[in-house]
């Protein structure tokens, strides 16, 4: 198992194209863990403005009566992927990762299944 702090830095490295990384609690909206970033990408803001995706998106499933779990969230923009994964089990409950790509550099569906593995090593 491995610490936020770990896994933060380990998405960071392991993941081509990142550019920031957290952890974030979406039922406060405060981040855990931050890394990356910078003065283009203020992961704190986005950390709370993503949280009111979460919100929304779980809000919408429970008025269609869609019993399904979210696996991962996909924001693209003109040069950046922003991926939301809330945390499965008992640990990661309120829990989302959020990771922040360069569309140039990345391949996403190699993003998509490293955070998932890094999830299932992340211990809150």
């Amino acid at each position: 198992m491995a610490s936020v702090d770990i896994s933060l830095k380990e998405i960071m490295t392991s993941i081509e194209g990142a550019l920031g990384a957290a952890l974030v609690d979406y039922t406060s909206g405060m981040a855990l863990g931050t890394l990356g970033g910078g003065k283009d990408l203020d992961l704190a803001v986005a950390a709370a403005g993503n949280t009111d995706v979460i919100r929304a998106k779980t809000r919408t499933m429970e008025h269609l009566g869609i019993k399904s779990d979210i696996e991962d969230m996909l924001i693209t923009l003109s040069h950046q992927y922003h991926l939301i994964r809330p945390l499965k089990g008992r640990d990661g409950n309120g829990l989302f990762l959020y990771l922040v790509l360069d569309k140039g550099k990345s391949n996403l569906a190699m993003a998509r299944h490293q955070l998932k593995r890094i999830e299932a090593e992340l211990e809150v």
